[in-house]
């Protein structure tokens, strides 16, 4: 599939957005100026992600409020079940539903500490899928979960997570987006094989652009995700040459798409780690259109 042959256009293609939620001043006015620039593309929803343990609970919150209150997007507040009662927690989904969302990603998560063993809390959601039921139970909210197309790092096998999965799914989600991988044959491996067990949502590929190949290193550790020598060796001393590291992610980003598409993938999501030109570049690539931005304040 050539280039030229992306770039035609494909009204069917549906991308989302993920963003995490701004630490400081400087973090607001970067993220904000992500989500103007990426807001023309009309993306299906922009998901804005929650802390280990529930550390950026109310900066999650407020940004996607002011989601809501100041842009065209739909966004969808990420939830996880770790240091939280369900009384906390289901006063954190009511919190959410009063503030106008309408779609939430459902996490197990992670602990505060580094390397710490997960723990459910012992009066918390003892899993996703509880969680899931969790929240359906409270308002009919959109719920979309994770799926890992290569093991996850507290899984003993693939199909194991796929049990899993099925769980999340017969709890009421309706979307499960892909933990990032750069092997595209896993990802459309996992799809068929979830299709196999009647697992009938879609199975979203996630992409993560390797610009900062360090943090890549770090984050895929922490998920199981796996790191091609190819890949390693296109970055192999370019430490201090910043403009051959974001021209080797574009190229990487866009060979992703291309093979993702001829796999028959039309639906993706950017982990976007609010920067926005590789994730712009890579929908234009895919032949999306910007449209003017509608003023909702």
């Amino acid at each position: 599939m050539s280039v030229q042959h992306l770039a035609a256009g494909n009204t069917a293609l549906k991308v989302s957005f993920e963003f995490f939620p701004p630490k400081n001043p400087e973090m607001e006015e970067q993220l904000w100026r992500a989500i103007r620039r990426l807001e023309p593309l009309a993306p299906a929803f922009v998901s804005v992600t929650y802390g280990a343990g529930g550390s950026t609970r109310d900066r999650t919150h407020a940004t996607v409020k002011r989601i809501v209150e100041e842009t065209s997007m739909v966004p969808a507040a990420h939830l996880t079940c770790v240091a939280a009662s369900r009384d906390e927690i289901d006063t954190v989904v009511r919190g959410y539903w009063d503030a106008g969302i309408r779609h939430i990603v459902a996490l197990r998560g992670d602990t505060t500490e580094p390397g710490a063993r997960y723990g459910a809390h012992p009066a918390g959601y003892q899993s996703t899928a509880e969680l899931v039921v969790g929240i359906k139970r409270i308002a009919p909210f959109e719920v979309s979960v994770s799926a890992y197309p290569e093991c996850h790092p507290d899984s003993d096998s693939l199909d194991r997570d796929l049990d899993i999965l099925a769980q999340k799914v017969d709890a009421g989600a309706t979307r499960a987006i892909g933990q990032f991988c750069f092997d595209e044959e896993a990802m459309a491996r996992l799809r068929d094989r979830a299709a196999a067990r009647g697992i009938d949502i879609p199975i979203v590929p996630g992409l993560m652009p390797t610009t900062n190949f360090k943090g890549v290193l770090r984050m895929s550790g922490r998920c199981g995700a796996k790191v091609p020598d190819w890949l390693m060796r296109l970055y192999d001393g370019l430490d201090d040459d910043p403009d051959s590291r974001k021209a080797i992610a574009a190229a990487v980003l866009a060979g992703q798409v291309e093979d993702l598409r001829a796999l028959g993938f039309d639906r993706f999501h950017f982990y976007t780690l609010n920067q926005a030109d590789l994730t712009y570049a890579a929908c234009r690539l895919l032949g999306m259109q910007p449209r003017p931005r509608k003023d909702v304040s």
